[in-house]
């Protein structure tokens, strides 16, 4: 099905280097400019406009997974280690502003037998901003107890907590949480984080299902315990984690803009695997895609709230989600899918030759 609100699709960019979007927030907040990470140790931004690509950091190790910080000229990225194998649990995320000028979001001590408050242990993953800038969520991997599995951190002034508890695989009890990522904020202002969670069953056996932890605004950051070299890790008091599915579910999960919805994949009425979305505060999951073969991921609201976007073996596909309907955007296809500021754009990455490049293409909205 097509729809009159779609734009002829442009290639952005085709310089021989890679193009990564990650996924992730790669507009600047005026829709001028466009980051992406070579997948070694450069972050660059690219005029929509003129194509023309700059170099934004590249003077130290690894650095991927370039994002905007919203309403800034700056970028938040993963800063790899100095001197040592990058790997999940040593990283730190760093911001550099238009100028060059870097700061790290987290401080990381992997020293002290007990953990400063506001500080971890470990390395942090696809940092993401809050709408209102305030709060970054992202993926936290323990270096000094590493038989804990993944789970949610956040920055909020300057210090980190831990958002989930987990507990090894070998300890877990009915309920228990053994991992908890795939995540993203629901709303604007980082009350919400949604997120996949490995959870052990009655019966002993694990399953995936979504989960959305609750984070007032006014939580005492305080409260958290930062580990030590026995204890992970723990939540500040007042933060809740809830259970939204029991069924399986995949993909990175995402939150809409107005905090009502939550989108994740899960298999469809045909077999295939589709989206499905769920109200934050519970209930029964509709699924609001049914592309013929399924859909692969990559998904992301439209700043609307009213649409979704998405890969699949038809192609990037953008979905009503009022009507379940969808149209074929870009047949060729697309992955790591992010939409302008304005909602007027959506760009992803397809490989061209050797390197993955960027392609844009405009939307307007209609009927489908």
């Amino acid at each position: 099905m097509s729809v009159s609100g779609f734009g002829a699709e442009r290639q952005l960019t085709s310089s021989a280097r890679t193009h990564a979007l990650d996924n992730n927030d790669n507009f600047r907040f005026d829709d001028r400019f466009v980051c992406f990470d070579t997948r070694e140790n450069e972050i660059w931004k690219v005029d929509v406009a003129s194509g023309a690509e700059t170099l934004v950091y590249g003077k130290g190790p690894k650095a991927v997974a370039a994002s905007y910080v919203p309403g800034k000229d700056e970028i938040v990225f993963i800063h790899g280690p100095v001197g040592e194998p990058y790997f999940k649990s040593n990283r730190r995320g760093a911001v550099v502003s238009g100028d060059g000028s870097l700061r790290f979001l987290d401080v990381r001590d992997v020293a002290s037998a007990v953990t400063p408050a506001g500080a971890h242990r470990g390395g942090s993953h696809r940092h993401e901003y809050s709408l209102d800038g305030k709060r970054v969520g992202f993926t936290y991997d323990d270096q000094l107890l590493p038989g804990y599995g993944r789970t949610l951190g956040m920055v909020a002034d300057g210090k980190f907590v831990v958002l989930v508890s987990v507990v090894p695989e070998a300890e877990a009890k009915a309920g228990d949480l053994v991992m908890a990522a795939s995540d993203s904020w629901v709303g604007r202002a980082g009350l919400m984080r949604a997120f996949i969670g490995k959870v052990k069953e009655k019966d002993g056996s694990f399953q995936n299902s979504l989960f959305v932890v609750d984070v007032p605004a006014g939580v005492d950051l305080s409260t958290a315990f930062a580990g030590d070299l026995k204890r992970f890790p723990a939540p500040p008091r007042g933060v809740v984690v809830r259970r939204l599915t029991t069924t399986e579910v995949s993909g990175i999960v995402r939150g809409s803009r107005d905090g009502k919805w939550i989108s994740y994949l899960a298999t469809g009425d045909d077999g295939t695997k589709q989206v499905f979305v769920i109200s934050s505060k519970g209930g029964v999951g509709r699924q609001v895609s049914h592309v013929p073969g399924g859909v692969s991921g990559a998904v992301r609201w439209h700043p609307s709230d009213k649409y979704l976007a998405a890969a699949s073996k038809k192609g990037v596909v953008v979905i009503d989600v009022p009507s379940g309907k969808h149209a074929v955007l870009a047949e060729k296809g697309g992955e790591a899918l992010v939409w302008s500021n304005d909602g007027k754009t959506l760009a992803y990455n397809r490989k061209v030759g050797d390197y993955s490049q960027i392609f844009l293409v405009g939307f307007s909205g209609g009927e489908f």
